[in-house]
């Protein structure tokens, strides 16, 4: 706000510069004036423009004053955060948990500064384990005074001569027992390991046969499927080809390989779908389609979409198209069990059927116009 007023106040003071009187008249309109307006005063504009320009330094120190403050926040705020974690991560909830913490350090100071001491006695105030120790120290001292170290050296080693003979034989006993313990638990374990590799290499075998006949396209499962699907069309589409009244009496659909063919029966051959006219090819072609809207009929699925599906069909087959399609759509009835869009220019072919809404498109130089006929 403050800037815009500045724009302002430096938009009057040009204004100002145009207006100065001259001999207290208005250079305008050039009638007298006594007193010229606040707004229009050179020297009351700059004024006003220091006081703008104070009052945003200040505004800025105070902003910067804030950021600081924010900063000097934000870094205590991270601190406490850390301190939190530190005292997450030892289960530290109670205060009585941090004193109890705070003089266990104190004392361990304490042992660390006598444990740096030279004098044993001092080293012995640590705990009580170091008194003790002290105490048998100075014990030992007391009573060694006077002893022969080459004598005890001498019967150190004899004795340790015969300790080694009775080590030797008690190692060799040990090892022996302990390979014996190992080569035991060894076994155990080996038949235990043998079990759970017997237990997974069924569960593999099993999952393996159910990836080959359930999951496995060439499986046992998804072939029976896809035999069925294909009978079924073939027999509707069969169904579907009587109505359209062509010399193809029967289709069949079957698997070769990775591939479907398709096989047109009349009364006397087996005909090429290439020997067939266009007319008989769209006929088989909606045939089958109309086959597998049945069968996908069955999992809720209500609408089909014909584009232009009377392309190359003559008048007779085209009437027979448009009976099929009013069978199967019901059209009237209470129950749809299947809802046609269908794309062509041959919209007279529904003139006699009830048709549930048509539409007419035209082309024109404003673009493409939609009439409801």
């Amino acid at each position: 706000e403050i800037k815009d007023e500045i724009v302002s106040l430096k938009e009057q003071e040009k204004l100002a510069e145009k207006l100065q009187l001259k001999d207290d008249k208005c250079p305008v309109c050039d009638s007298v004036v006594e007193k010229l307006n606040p707004l229009f005063q050179n020297k009351h504009l700059k004024k006003e423009l220091i006081k703008l320009r104070n009052s945003i330094e200040s505004k800025e120190e105070e902003r910067k004053a804030k950021d600081d403050k924010k900063n000097e926040f934000t870094n205590e705020l991270n601190r406490i955060r850390d301190a939190e974690t530190i005292l997450n991560t030892h289960k530290i909830k109670t205060e009585e948990q941090l004193l109890a913490i705070q003089s266990d350090i104190e004392a361990k100071e304490k042992k660390i500064q006598l444990a740096g001491s030279e004098k044993l006695e001092e080293i012995s105030q640590i705990d009580e384990d170091a008194k003790e120790k002290f105490y048998k120290i100075s014990k030992l001292e007391l009573e060694t005074k006077g002893f022969d170290e080459a004598k005890f050296e001498e019967k150190i080693k004899k004795l340790k001569e015969k300790r080694d003979d009775k080590t030797n034989n008690d190692k060799n006993l040990g090892i022996v027992e302990n390979q014996e313990q190992t080569a035991k638990k060894a076994i155990i374990e080996t038949n235990e390991s043998i079990i759970e590799l017997e237990k997974v290499k069924n569960y593999i075998s099993r999952l393996d046969n159910i990836q080959k006949h359930v999951f496995s396209r060439d499986g046992s499962v998804a072939t029976s499927l896809r035999s069925w699907a294909l009978n079924s069309i073939s027999i509707k589409a069969s169904e579907y080809l009587s109505v359209l009244n062509t010399k193809i009496q029967r289709i069949a659909l079957s698997e070769k390989a990775r591939d479907v063919s398709i096989a047109c029966h009349s009364k006397t051959e087996i005909l090429e779908l290439e020997s067939l006219s266009g007319g008989e090819k769209v006929s088989v072609a909606l045939a089958l389609r109309l086959g597998m809207a049945n069968l996908l009929g069955s999992s809720n699925l209500n609408l089909m979409i014909l584009d232009e599906p009377t392309t190359h069909l003559d008048a007779e087959r085209k009437k027979a198209l448009v009976e099929v399609l009013a069978q199967l759509s019901k059209i009237g009835k209470a129950q749809k069990t299947m809802q046609f869009l269908i794309i062509t220019h041959d919209a007279e072919i529904f003139e006699n059927e009830y048709v549930g809404q048509i539409y007419e498109f035209k082309s024109t130089e404003e673009g493409s116009k939609v009439k409801s006929l």
